[in-house]
């Protein structure tokens, strides 16, 4: 069901530009949709679960109930605040998000965002109410959330094609945030949420907001780095931003399955301790290599093929293969570096990756700009690439972990395929028919190669 999710986040992206163009139409409403795309990432993170489950799994079960009641009125109220912040400063949120968008779309911007505000309480609900769930070791329902979120602006656009609005598609958004939170509530009722345990308690929230507040402010401090490649992007010229969002969402769709899979490995660590814990998680980094490798080969060596193929009418998609292929080297090191936050997150650590996530955002938030200006959207791809290093380098150094993890392995595994697909690059098929199947085949001999080396299903030695 995630990857369900995942191909129809794709299509939604696809049908909008397919539809509207990569210009500044499609520009503006990413505008307006990066607020609540932004809440959405975090959650979908584990800002909100990572810091909620190891409560919920200290409580008894006669404790849960009011746990889960107070919880779902505190951040349903707090939902309901960022909504109403939202539209109220509608128009001053999408000039910071977007400053160089012509004058001209500035409404109609504002207004789309004053509508896709009202999904933000739905999306803080799924999440909470996700991790009883999850605790339980039922991950499908959750994960189904993703799909429902996008169906219903895909079911729109590949009906209304050009002739949709910005309005109309905002509330399809709404409708899809709404359904994927109400998807979980039957299972919330029997899990005892009923009106009576609807109470305020501040202690609880009180709790749960210091197991958050470190993870928040990584995660913000993430998003603030997307609003500055925004920023950036709006003044290189129409379709920037549609383009860096659609690399992004091309790339993301290993990177979101694997923090899918970082998220059950959570579970799995925080229920163990030292050496098991350990063991955990040099599988994990396995299985992340596994996984996000032969994905990023396949994007490296396809790249083309996919904007000639999904975008063959539409003009100004050239830049996007280069995109593509500097998020492709991303990919494996961010899988990495999730995994390597999430090991510190068993063990009731949120400091820590707060700190590492800090640090290297700060280091790509300096590079961001600079290397924008001096190769354009390419460099704000470069910028990204940076910063992953520098988390997972200073993951790895606090944590003391340089030798217990194998990573010479890891390394070559991760690195090797994506030299040779950069060697083959100027000899690979021009037509993008057979660019796209050779691609794939490189793709599934590379999955293949590297699950019969690293056998991640198998306990890693010590």
């Amino acid at each position: 069901m995630t990857l369900l999710g995942l191909v129809a986040g794709l299509a939604r992206e696809w049908l909008l530009v397919d539809a509207w163009g990569a210009g500044a139409r499609t520009d503006g409403f990413l505008v307006a949709l990066f607020l609540p795309e932004a809440v959405r990432t975090m959650l979908a993170g584990g800002v909100l679960s990572s810091a909620a489950l190891a409560l919920w799994q200290a409580r008894t079960a006669p404790q849960r109930p009011g746990w889960l009641g107070a919880t779902t009125l505190g951040l349903g109220g707090l939902g309901v605040g960022l909504a109403t912040a939202c539209t109220v400063g509608a128009g001053p949120l999408t000039h910071l998000v977007g400053p160089g968008l012509p004058d001209a779309d500035r409404a109609t911007v504002a207004q789309a965002l004053s509508l896709l505000a009202w999904g933000l309480p739905a999306l803080v609900l799924q999440a909470l109410w996700s991790v009883p769930l999850q605790a339980a070791g039922r991950f499908l329902l959750a994960g189904v959330g993703s799909l429902v979120y996008n169906l219903p602006a895909v079911l729109w656009m590949a009906w209304r094609r050009d002739q949709a609005t910005e309005s109309e598609l905002a509330l399809a958004f709404v409708v899809g945030a709404w359904a994927s939170a109400l998807l979980l509530l039957p299972a919330m009722l029997r899990t005892g949420l009923q009106p009576g345990v609807l109470r305020w308690d501040a202690g609880v929230l009180r709790e749960l907001g210091h197991r958050v507040g470190p993870l928040l402010g990584g995660a913000l401090g993430g998003q603030g780095l997307m609003l500055l490649e925004r920023m950036v992007a709006s003044w290189l010229g129409e379709g920037a931003v549609t383009l860096l969002n659609l690399a992004r969402k091309l790339a993301n769709l290993p990177l979101v399955a694997l923090m899918s899979v970082n998220q059950v490995l959570l579970g799995l660590m925080s229920r163990q301790a030292g050496t098991d814990r350990l063991r955990l998680l040099r599988q994990g980094l396995a299985l992340n290599t596994l996984i996000s490798t032969p994905a990023a080969v396949g994007l490296l060596l396809s790249a083309q093929a996919i904007v000639a193929l999904l975008f063959p009418r539409v003009q100004g998609t050239a830049l996007l293969a280069p995109l593509l292929g500097w998020y492709a080297v991303a990919l494996v090191l961010a899988g990495w570096t999730t995994l390597l936050a999430r090991y510190n997150h068993a063990a009731g650590d949120t400091r820590l990756p707060f700190v590492c996530e800090t640090a290297a955002n700060l280091a790509q938030a300096i590079a961001l700009p600079l290397l924008g200006w001096f190769a354009g959207a390419q460099g704000i791809a470069a910028a990204v690439l940076l910063g992953v290093l520098v988390n997972g380098g200073l993951l790895l150094h606090f944590n003391r972990l340089w030798h217990h993890l194998h990573l010479s392995r890891l390394a070559l595994a991760g690195g090797l395929p994506l030299l040779l697909g950069a060697a083959v690059l100027p000899w690979w098929p021009p037509l993008p028919g057979w660019r796209l199947a050779a691609s794939t085949v490189a793709g599934l001999a590379c999955l293949l190669l590297l699950a019969a080396w690293l056998r991640p299903w198998r306990a890693a030695p010590g």
